[in-house]
């Protein structure tokens, strides 16, 4: 520690300046500037009192002792020195005096061998700082008005020295430019001039012009948000057509054409009568199926694809008492699924005695219904045939389509909802990463009920208090201030998005807060997930679905609740079919032995929770509204929310 604190101090006045480095408190270097002023005074004072004792036996007999004693009244008067200052906590006060301030250098009094070097690192600093307030005053004529009119660069320049980083060459810049108008170019530009001394190449000023470009022309792309309407895109693919017309050769068009069928009769043919393949003899009717008659063949080899997924043992089903703090209670087995009520049930059909089948018994004595598939009475069949869907497909495929048509008839006007897809992640019990999206959908409609009349109305959005950002579709919607918006579009099939916000993280609301812990005790992992609901919501979560990823694939696993298993993925699962809203914490917990034990580091497990829903009110408090009440010229039906990214580490 060469220089602790640098101050300039006038022989009558208080202190001008003080600079101290960061480890140094500046009470310690007030003291040692008072202590110094003391020391100073009171010597003044001693010296001018036994000089006045002793003038009249001078003036009969001078000496020459007395003579060279008497000049000045401050022993501490000379160009420099140095004097140790403080009782307890002892101080090395270098000083120079330039005309009327002292320049003041504090460092430490420690043993022999350190003072010696603090000491000269400390003139060495006294000096440059010398230099610093003599070309502030263009001159050695410094006094406490010249160096206020410059205090800004003096007090610059002397944190510069204080911290060693004023070197011979970037000194002489400093006192070069401590008369320009530029404060910053007094402590930028002296590296530059180092640099140049030594023949650097200047490659830092270039630098810094490039980056700034670069973040200039980052920002400007990253603010810009633009859309093509849908007519430009129309004309665009209209002049590419032209400008490669598509080249379409005779054999080609040949392929193209349906064939021509020469046996055309004029009568019409009876829907209902016979197939002409019944009159075609039977091996031409079973001709299509190959039969081996190689006796050597394997009749094994048609079993060679299958996989048999091997059972756990019994014991790995039994639930477990851990007594681990923060992991009690009962951990039971694994949930592999229970469409049938047991293994007997499943394969009842293969205990009888000709292996289950071909017993005649089995279908006359039945005594357990099987349970049928979902169906229409019978109006699945008509979209089925060979190759086609199974009934069951076939009849959730038609019920949908007829609840869509259903839908689109019974429309009357537009239709708009928001659909937000919330993010968030946990680190432990705190959250580290937030945000919400959501999209303003309008569904026309459909094009055969519009009969080619345009949709064209206004509405107003509310609540947007908590947006942080928004974009329009300009092709669709366009803004007439004071969040009232005007859309005009053709009629679409499929909704359209026609305006997307996101939220300000502060103000994103939090349907469930996640906790995920984790202990790894020797070769024993325990992990655990609490979570909670947000009292606010204006419903209750359902069908929630917990995931764990796992690091290893566990050959024994104790869960509870209930949970299933993706050996592929390595992930576990937790099904919750609703979270109350109050007064409720879920605890779900996972125990597992692992390979690696906990001496050689820990394992990383990341939880991720997936759910969604409707309302008619919206997570984030945005709404839709009619511009004018008296008049609707749309519907807002059931807004739709669901999760993105929503994990805990």
């Amino acid at each position: 520690m060469a220089c602790l604190a640098l101050s300039l101090q006038p022989t009558n006045g208080p202190d001008i300046m003080l600079q101290t480095r960061e480890w140094f408190p500046p009470s310690r270097a007030l003291a040692a500037l008072s202590a110094f002023r003391l020391t100073r005074l009171s010597q003044s004072s001693h010296r001018a009192a036994s000089s006045s004792s002793a003038s009249a036996s001078a003036q009969t007999h001078p000496s020459s002792d007395d003579l060279d004693s008497s000049l000045g009244d401050d022993p501490l008067a000379a160009s420099s020195g140095q004097v140790i200052v403080g009782v307890e906590s002892k101080y090395r006060v270098i000083y120079r005096l330039v005309n009327s301030i002292y320049v003041l250098g504090v460092t430490t009094a420690d043993d022999q061998a350190r003072a010696a070097t603090n000491a000269f690192d400390c003139i060495n600093t006294v000096n440059q700082a010398v230099s610093v307030v003599v070309a502030a005053c263009r001159g050695v004529d410094v006094t406490p008005e010249k160096v206020h009119r410059k205090y800004p660069e003096v007090y610059m320049a002397l944190d510069i020295v204080l911290r060693g980083a004023a070197g011979a060459v970037r000194l002489a810049a400093i006192l070069s430019s401590i008369h320009g108008d530029n404060i910053a170019k007094l402590v930028s530009s002296a590296p530059d001039a180092e640099s140049r001394v030594r023949g650097a190449d200047q490659w830092s000023a270039q630098m810094e012009v490039l980056s700034a470009d670069r973040r200039a022309t980052l920002e400007s792309f990253s603010g810009a948000t633009f859309e093509l309407p849908a007519e430009t895109l129309a004309a665009g693919d209209e002049v590419a057509v032209a400008i490669a017309p598509v080249v379409v050769t005779e054999d080609q068009s040949q392929k193209d054409q349906p064939p021509q069928t020469t046996d055309e009769s004029t009568e019409e043919k009876d829907p209902f009568a016979a197939s002409e393949k019944l009159n075609k003899p039977e091996e031409a009717l079973v001709g299509g199926f190959k039969k081996i008659t190689d006796p050597t063949s394997d009749p094994t080899a048609a079993l060679a694809g299958l996989e048999v997924t091997t059972l756990p043992p019994a014991e790995a089903t039994k639930p477990t008492f851990v007594s681990v703090e923060g992991f009690e209670g009962d951990y039971g087995g694994i949930e592999f699924g229970s469409e049938e009520a047991s293994l007997n049930d499943a394969f009842e059909g293969f205990n009888t005695a000709f292996g289950g089948g071909l017993d005649a018994s089995e279908f006359v004595t039945t005594t357990k219904t099987k349970p049928k598939g979902p169906g229409l009475t019978g109006l699945e069949l008509l979209a089925t045939g060979p190759g086609g869907p199974t009934p069951a497909t076939a009849a959730g495929s038609q019920l949908d389509g007829l609840m869509a048509a259903q839908a689109a008839a019974e429309m009357t006007t537009p239709e708009m909802y928001i659909h937000e897809e919330i993010n968030a992640e946990f680190k432990e019990s705190l959250l580290s990463r937030v945000g919400l999206k959501g999209t303003v959908y309008l569904r026309t409609l459909p094009p055969k009920k519009a009969a080619g009349k345009e949709t064209e109305f206004s509405f107003r959005l509310e609540g947007t208090s908590v947006i942080k950002r928004a974009a329009l579709l300009s092709s669709t919607v366009s803004s007439l201030e004071n969040n009232l918006f005007h859309v005009r579009t053709g009629s679409k099939e499929e909704p359209i998005p026609v305006l997307k916000f996101s939220l300000q993280p502060k103000l994103t609301p939090l349907p469930l807060r996640v906790r995920l812990l984790k202990r790894h005790s020797g070769t024993l992992l325990s992990v655990m997930i609490q979570y909670a609901s947000n009292p606010t919501l204006p419903s209750p979560l359902t069908n929630v679905t917990f995931a764990v990823k796992l690091p290893v694939d566990p050959t024994l696993l104790n869960v509870s609740p209930k949970a299933v298993l993706n050996r592929e993925e390595r992930e576990l699962r937790w099904h919750i079919p609703d979270i109350p809203l109050k007064e409720h914490t879920g605890r779900l917990r996972a125990r597992m032995p692992v390979d690696q034990d906990s001496s050689e580091g820990e394992l990383d497990v990341v939880g991720m929770v997936r759910f969604s829903g409707q309302g008619l009110m919206t997570l984030s408090g945005v709404s839709i509204r009619p511009a004018s009440e008296s008049v609707v010229q749309f519907t807002e039906v059931s807004h739709t929310y669901s999760t993105g990214n929503y994990s805990c580490l």
